[in-house]
């Protein structure tokens, strides 16, 4: 089961005390709401390119849009070289680069935190770094943020992929793959921003990075302990298979500690394979045979984040289910359950975040600071049927959770931990997978969510 640090344990501990003053100032602030004045005005902005009208906007040095079934920006002729040394490896080497900048994108909801992510295809001896930069609403810019250093590979040729810490304007930080304000009670938000794509290779050779999509979920979610409830409307469950990251407890712990700490890659290789793909027999080859579901140390090896030291970075999550074929993948977060549902009902399932006391969630048999699990369907009651990795076995995976309990402890931004203390909490954050040949019925309920 996972009991490991929440993915956002510090920065959580940077905001406990300003959280838990206004706690303590007015019972009336630990309350959510009322679904009135959250329908004043949106939580939540996506914004993606991945068209080939969208690859030839923006500003490109060195790379091109290239058409087809899946439009793509590649590299077309390098603009320079550059070292990098990997702190990773030890290793210096020279890097060919081309780069493509989006347009400024002003978000419906001027923002307190924004996570981007991609989706791309790196063959050995490329990566790619994705950035933002942001204007606040008084006017003021930010630096370039690198929100992530990115490889599908980890062989010889390739560097580590990994995100970056101590990045600061002492007005907004970077924590592992999240964009979030210091001080969003001082009214200050993100009121626009760019993303920038540096390609790389080896230099003198054709390879390119080919990437499919690049974008960014800006949210504004309001500090609440509790949210509204919401009323059931579907009963459907989805088969999506089930696996278990606690029978990989002990393998591969240089991968986050083995299996204990593998909620985020095992949820996603779940859904993968929902959707008809897997890894080949040459991609386990390294796994040891005895062990069994191979796909699942795959996946936390291929999800590793070498600086985050774990595989529960949300983008990189993404951005291995996106190396199977055809796949689009997404982090995003959903205003309500109402939202969740829709998805089902369209046959896509999705990959949640929560933390929670174990008394919060009847059932769970365990509480958790961070904890991914991915929901599969809903009861005729409206109670939650997930898929939640952190079983004893494969066989004990499915489970079914009070529909109140589940959406309050995803959807809440504040929590009490088991001393009293207030913790953060992920506000409805989700990754989504689908195809690139989304139904009809699929492709509307993203629509509506803004992703396109």
């Amino acid at each position: 089961m996972t009991r490991a640090a929440s993915r956002r344990a510090v920065l959580t501990a940077a905001l406990a005390a300003a959280a838990a003053g206004a706690a303590s100032a007015s019972s009336a602030s630990a309350t959510a709401p009322s679904p009135a004045a959250a329908a004043d005005g949106p939580l939540v902005d996506n914004r993606f390119w991945s068209s080939y009208p969208d690859w030839s906007q923006g500003t490109r040095a060195g790379t091109r849009a290239v058409a087809g079934h899946r439009p793509a920006l590649v590299i077309a002729s390098p603009v320079g070289r550059v070292e990098y040394a990997d702190p990773h490896t030890g290793k210096t080497a020279v890097w060919e680069h081309a780069t493509w900048t989006s347009p400024v994108h002003r978000p419906r909801v001027p923002a307190t935190e924004v996570i981007a992510s991609w989706n791309a295809r790196t063959p050995a001896g490329t990566w790619l770094q994705a950035e933002l930069s942001g204007t606040y609403s008084d006017g003021t810019a930010t630096p370039w943020f690198v929100m992530g250093r990115w490889t599908s590979g980890d062989g010889a040729t390739d560097i580590r992929r990994t995100s970056v810490d101590d990045q600061t304007d002492g007005r907004s930080t970077i924590w592992t793959d999240t964009l979030s304000l210091d001080d969003p009670a001082s009214g200050l938000r993100l009121g626009s921003y760019r993303l920038r794509l540096t390609l790389f290779r080896k230099p003198g050779t054709k390879l390119t990075p080919t990437v499919w999509r690049i974008g960014a979920m800006a949210s504004a979610v309001p500090d609440r302990f509790t949210v509204p409830a919401s009323t059931p409307r579907l009963a459907r469950e989805l088969a999506v298979p089930r696996y278990s990251q606690n029978t990989h407890v002990g393998q591969y712990p240089e991968y986050d500690n083995g299996g204990e700490a593998w909620c985020s890659p095992t949820s996603s290789q779940m859904i993968i394979e929902y959707w008809g793909r897997k890894p080949t027999a040459a991609d386990l080859a390294w796994v040891d045979p005895a062990f069994a579901d191979p796909q699942v140390c795959h996946a936390a090896r291929h999800t590793y984040d070498y600086q985050y030291e774990g595989c529960g970075n949300w983008p990189f999550n993404a951005a291995y289910a996106a190396t199977y074929r055809d796949m689009n993948a997404v982090v995003t977060r959903l205003h309500s359950l109402d939202e969740l549902e829709r998805l089902v009902g369209a046959g896509i399932p999705a990959i949640t975040s929560q933390s929670f006391l174990k008394e919060e969630l009847t059932g769970a048999g365990y509480g958790t600071a961070g904890h991914l699990m991915t929901v599969i369907g809903f009861t005729a009651a409206g109670d939650v049927i997930a898929n939640d990795p952190a079983s004893p076995s494969n066989e004990a995976v499915r489970r079914v959770y009070r529909r109140r309990e589940w959406e309050n402890i995803w959807l809440r931004t504040k929590r009490y931990d088991a001393n009293g203390n207030v913790r953060s909490g992920t506000g409805g954050v989700a990754y989504l997978y689908w195809p690139t040949g989304p139904t009809a019925g699929q492709q509307r309920v993203l629509r509506e969510l803004g992703i396109r």
